[in-house]
């Protein structure tokens, strides 16, 4: 079985270029048919970068993780206990350090790492709104994932004030992946001394100018702590996000929605649709069945 999603490419340090011709990069699960790497024998499962293409000569094995647990659905491996998973865990864990009884936004909330992000903070005892683009995605949040409130920002007229019907004492921290007139929004509604995490900004990714934003000034009258980050720096917590996380997937206690179209050949397909919000949940493109 294989599983691959999209990889973002992005004009800034630590990320690729697309050279046309070449097979897109993605995050995938994969069989080992032949290995001259003395970590991974055939008929290993292992999960990380791969191509997309239904076979794979991986030259730089030391970036795979060899798939340990299989009582799971093996295309976990491209979200919860993948890449997104990493993002959510140390989101909120490391980087946030969210604590008990604190009040908590996710932008961004039904994809592949929001919907993550939300449940860890609902299960530290946190007071957790979330905010997609379809009434779907709201009610997914609200009833499935328990989320305490979820609005879609495509519909609000008045974000400022959409955030501060949900937040009346304001937000104590702010899980980032949208950006623009949203963050605008969010930095009003802060808590002095709040924090937020940004990990992504898909709003932003395919306009020709970054929209401008208004209320810089707040970072500095309410003293914010904001951090960028992505997974690439906290792999050293993936040994303890497993024991953490593969106990709660047993017992139920998170769900994780995926979106899966079969086939590569609709592959580019759901990839445009990721910046659209067509997916519902993690965008999988499965190649080939184990």
């Amino acid at each position: 079985m294989q599983f691959l999603m999209k990889k973002t490419e992005f004009p800034m340090s630590g990320y690729n270029y697309y050279v046309p011709g070449s097979p897109i990069n993605g995050y995938g699960v994969a069989k080992v048919l032949d290995s001259g790497h003395p970590n991974f024998s055939a008929g290993d499962l292992i999960w990380g970068a791969t191509g997309w293409e239904e076979y794979s000569l991986i030259q730089n094995p030391e970036k795979l993780f060899k798939i340990h647990h299989t009582d799971v659905p093996l295309s976990y491996y491209t979200g919860i206990l993948g890449m997104p998973g990493i993002t959510a865990y140390a989101g909120i864990f490391e980087v946030g350090s969210v604590k008990k009884g604190e009040c908590v936004f996710i932008s961004a909330a039904s994809g592949a790492v929001g919907q993550l992000a939300g449940q860890y903070a609902k299960l530290l005892g946190c007071y957790v709104v979330g905010s997609a683009g379809s009434q779907e995605k709201v009610d997914l949040l609200k009833n499935k994932l328990g989320f305490d409130a979820a609005f879609n920002y495509k519909e609000v007229p008045d974000l400022d004030a959409a955030l501060k019907r949900y937040f009346p004492e304001g937000i104590d921290f702010y899980f980032e992946q949208v950006g623009g007139k949203l963050f605008d929004a969010v930095l009003l509604n802060m808590k002095v001394h709040g924090r937020i995490a940004i990990c992504g900004m898909i709003s932003q990714y395919n306009i020709p100018e970054p929209e401008a934003l208004k209320n810089l000034m707040h970072i500095a009258f309410k003293r914010l702590n904001i951090k960028g980050f992505t997974h690439r720096d906290h792999h050293h917590l993936y040994p303890k996000m497993l024991e953490t996380v593969v106990p709660y997937i047993r017992e139920k206690k998170v769900m994780y929605v995926e979106d899966i179209v079969e086939g590569l050949e609709n592959g580019p397909q759901a990839l445009v649709g990721l910046f659209s919000g067509r997916n519902f949940g993690k965008q999988i493109v499965a190649l080939a069945h184990h």
